[in-house]
């Protein structure tokens, strides 16, 4: 089950990080975008099976302790920005996959450029 994170957020289930990344279809060449950081927990799977991440988390203080987990861990190909997901992070557009967790039940239309 989703487990609580602060800041009224949860964490999402192993098995739908593990669904998500399946329909992902993660390639070892790819640049993937990934909106709204958590624990860093997904990045941290995808770190293995994807070239560079870049992850963008609106909540200043998740997007923090992400980094410093995932440094920790020995993880050195996700680069962190806070600020607004629905944006992108247009300085490294292109990318090959977009991965959206927990924002809404549309695909903002400024990352589909």
């Amino acid at each position: 089950m989703p487990l609580p994170i602060g800041f009224g957020k949860t964490t999402s289930q192993p098995f739908i990080v593990a669904l998500m990344t399946d329909l992902l279809q993660p390639a070892p060449t790819d640049r993937l975008l990934e909106v709204g950081t958590g624990l860093g927990y997904h990045a941290a799977v995808l770190s293995g099976l994807v070239g560079q991440i870049f992850n963008v988390e609106v909540i200043e203080d998740l997007q923090r302790e992400a980094r410093q987990r995932l440094r920790r861990q020995g993880v050195g190909n996700v680069s962190f920005k806070c600020g607004d997901g629905r944006l992108g992070w247009p300085e490294h557009a292109p990318f090959h996959k977009i991965l959206v967790a927990a924002a809404s039940n549309l695909v903002p239309a400024t990352l589909m450029h």
